[in-house]
């Protein structure tokens, strides 16, 4: 099991440093989530200041860009990381990919399986010179040498997806090199709806489920003391009700045994009341979905509730206070090293 650290993108002349000590502190990779700033520039200057470490976006946006146009960024960051870019996508929800970046939304999962597959397809025309995509949504059938990447060095970047919904991991089991798991995705949900849907779709395209990375965020909450770990704790909570306002999530929380928490976070939203949706996450939410620990025992924590499943673990709260983010990265070397051993 491999330890990445997720992070925002940053300002281009910060990123290379962070890369650098990413690589130094012990962390396998660096993921990069896409907000206001792109991803791939990011994962660009992070490939020449830290040549060895594994990049990946966790997630791009798919839609507001051509297939094409994604996999060609891809094709130069698996180049340029001696292979070693993943390449993560996701949907978006409607109101950003319509509202703010213009594009198409009807269908997202359909339309997700198309576009990864178009991708891949793109890949194999940079080697071969000739494209043949044909799907619902997307018809590719042009290129030449002039418009092509060529080969390289290196094998196919990995293109997996974000998913949450029963169909949308099925088909992650049979088009995707990976799944990234919510990051309020606790380990019962990953049990009861992530490993047997993309099994399903493992099995629809006659693969082992094994060929699927399974890819899950943890949110920590770390400290030898009780102060450190209630501050910590009050971030996740905020972060867990920024997710949890989102309806199409509402069933994990339901079947964790916490129903109706999705509503009530919705009610304090509408209100502006961002204090109010954070208190709708109680110290059993936390629980559930959170890991707390010592530093000394963290390891040991995140191999037993995840070693089964997880094929990477993703430090979702790492990033930030120097002295702390090197502590991390000597967890996340412990972490691979024992699951490695094991």
């Amino acid at each position: 099991m491999h330890v990445d650290a997720m992070t925002v993108p940053q300002p281009l002349g910060q990123v290379g440093d962070l890369a650098r000590r990413t690589q130094s502190a012990g962390f396998s990779g660096l993921l990069f989530t896409e907000t206001g700033r792109t991803a791939y520039l990011n994962a660009a200057v992070a490939s020449q200041a830290a040549p060895g470490l594994e990049l990946s976006t966790g997630v791009a946006v798919a839609f507001p860009r051509s297939p094409f146009v994604t996999a060609a960024a891809a094709w130069e960051l698996q180049e340029a990381t001696g292979g070693n870019f993943r390449l993560g996508l996701g949907t978006q929800v409607r109101t950003h990919v319509v509202r703010r970046y213009g594009a198409a939304f009807e269908r997202p999962g359909p339309r997700l399986r198309d576009y990864l597959l178009a991708v891949k397809a793109c890949f194999s025309a940079f080697r071969s010179g000739k494209l043949d995509h044909h799907g619902e949504f997307y018809d590719l059938d042009f290129i030449t040498p002039q418009w092509s990447a060529g080969p390289i060095d290196a094998p196919d970047p990995k293109v997996e997806i974000a998913a949450v919904n029963p169909w949308m991991l099925r088909m992650a089991g049979e088009v995707a090199d990976g799944v990234h798991v919510h990051p309020i995705g606790e380990p019962g949900y990953i049990g009861r709806h992530v490993l047997p849907k993309v099994a399903e779709g493992a099995a629809i395209a006659g693969r082992p489920a094994s060929d699927v990375a399974i890819i899950v965020p943890v949110m920590t909450i770390v400290g030898d003391t009780d102060e450190e770990r209630d501050k910590q704790r009050d971030a996740v909570r905020a972060s867990m009700a920024f997710y949890g306002s989102t309806p199409n999530y509402a069933f994990i929380w339901d079947e964790a045994g916490f129903e109706g928490t999705t509503a009530r976070i919705r009610e304090k939203q509408k209100a502006g009341d961002f204090a109010g949706m954070a208190a709708q996450v109680s110290d059993e939410h936390v629980a559930a979905f959170a890991t707390e620990s010592t530093w000394d025992a963290l390891a040991g924590k995140l191999i037993d509730k995840y070693g089964a499943t997880a094929t990477r673990l993703v430090l979702y709260n790492a990033v930030g206070d120097p002295e702390r983010f090197e502590r991390y990265g000597e967890v996340a070397r412990l972490v691979s090293a024992r699951s490695a051993s094991a």
